[in-house]
């Protein structure tokens, strides 16, 4: 399979990953429309302005972060105001009014509601949820916008972006016709049309209300995507011999080669994969002033590569955080590398604020370049890095769960630092003194 073919059918999963509950009121409301005049064109509206926003988040700068966020705020604008005209049909008429009789003016006709197309509307609706959602990066979209962040803006990323996205769409019209029977059999047998239509508006009103203020962070944090995750890392290591950056164990075995004329033997049997790269580069440091390798020598250090939007990483933050806790007066340093993956995410201001929210206490460098991350080869997230005493890293875990390994791994190069620095400490054994020779005669 060509990599077009991957991310098509990782879109596809999608409509498994809880990272879509949250637009799925949008998408549903328009259930039981006409397929072409409306599924179709909202379908395409989302697809091409997911590929375009995430390519935009790749090619950085303040007005890329200013764009994606009054473009986000304007979504939720405009869904707020479809949401509130599903409710009530009176509000519908007085807001409506206006826009139909500016385009039948447009296009010189007459027919009032009629004259309008339907799929201009469902394209604006399509593009206002490509504006809000925010998919689940698992290994293949991972490996896309990896790509997107380090070589930037190109044709090849918005394509496959564009594939990931086409693949997503195609499961919603599934659902979407599926649901649209469903919806058609209850107007049927019960005459509830009138109720499913205020319910679907209600729906939408509690998805602005719940992305606008955060909420949907915190209900997509009690759920796990992981059975996806793995699906797709099926699919990665089966394309091209396991050749991919987003395949942790391609990484992991090309450093483990790199090292092994420098592995030594520790009482954690752990091998040294590398050594600690440079920390330089990040755009800002939160928690702490900026750190450097040379002044972590000594400790043992847990660098986490994550990104507040990530739902993957929403996952491991606790335990992150937990262990940061616990083990921070045996010599244990946590330290954040916040890599962002969209371009909402560059603002230093909704860093912060994620860090607040997940009472981050930890250091957290803001790495919107990604010189950290090309520093230490990285190509997921979330990523964590365990470094010894010594600055030599000696175990990486990728994405979530295996949480039991990563606390004994700290465990261990904390104990391993400590029997270090006591035998260093101990004093050296006194020479055995000879008796004194006596000379005779």
């Amino acid at each position: 399979m060509t990599l077009p073919v991957i991310a098509y059918l990782a879109g596809v999963l999608t409509i498994l990953s809880p990272c879509i509950l949250p637009i799925l009121p949008f998408v549903f409301a328009r259930a039981g429309q006409p397929f072409v005049r409306s599924t179709l064109p909202m379908l395409a509206g989302l697809a091409i302005t997911f590929a375009l926003v995430a390519t935009l988040a790749a090619v950085g700068g303040s007005w890329a972060v200013h764009a994606n966020e009054y473009g986000r705020h304007a979504a939720l604008a405009l869904f707020a105001l479809f949401g509130f005209t599903l409710v009530s049909p009176q509000l519908a008429a007085i807001l409506t009014q206006p826009i139909i009789a500016f385009a039948n003016r447009l296009l010189n006709a007459r027919g009032g509601l009629s004259a309008v197309p339907t799929a201009g509307g469902s394209l604006v609706l399509g593009i206002a949820t490509g504006l809000l959602w925010a998919p689940c990066a698992g290994p293949i979209l991972g490996l896309v916008l990896t790509g997107a962040a380090l070589q930037g803006a190109n044709v090849q990323t918005t394509l496959l972006l564009l594939a990931y996205s086409a693949g997503a769409a195609t499961s919603l019209a599934l659902a979407l016709l599926i649901g649209g029977r469903v919806f058609a059999v209850m107007k049927q047998s019960l005459g509830a049309g009138e109720w499913i239509r205020r319910g679907l508006g209600a729906a939408v009103i509690a998805g602005v209300v719940a992305i606008g203020l955060g909420a949907d962070t915190g209900l997509l944090a009690r759920l796990s995507s992981v059975g996806t995750g793995k699906i797709e890392q099926a699919l990665l290591d089966g394309f091209s011999g396991k050749k991919l950056a987003a395949g942790a164990s391609a990484v992991a075995s090309e450093r483990t080669t790199l090292a092994a004329d420098t592995q030594e033997k520790f009482q954690s049997d752990l091998p040294v994969e590398g050594l600690f790269p440079s920390l330089d580069g990040a755009v800002e440091w939160l928690n702490s002033p900026p750190l450097s390798v040379e002044q972590l020598r000594g400790k043992v250090v847990l660098v986490d590569f994550w990104t507040f939007a990530c739902i993957n990483c929403i996952h491991t933050v606790p335990y992150v955080r937990a262990w940061a806790e616990k083990y921070k007066d045996q010599g244990l340093v946590v330290i954040g590398v916040h890599a962002p993956e969209f371009a909402f995410e560059r603002k230093i201001d909704n860093v912060k604020k994620a860090i607040s929210d997940f009472k981050i206490g930890y250091p957290v460098a803001v790495d919107n370049n990604f010189e950290i991350w090309k520093a230490f080869e990285n190509s997921y997230w979330p990523a964590h890095y365990f470094i010894d005493a010594k600055g030599q890293i000696r175990y990486h875990h990728f994405g979530e769960g295996d949480y039991e390994q990563s606390e004994k791994v700290i465990q261990d190069l904390l104990a391993e630092a400590k029997s270090e620095r006591q035998s260093k400490a101990a004093p050296e054994p006194a020479a055995k003194l000879l008796p004194p020779v006596v000379k005779q005669g």
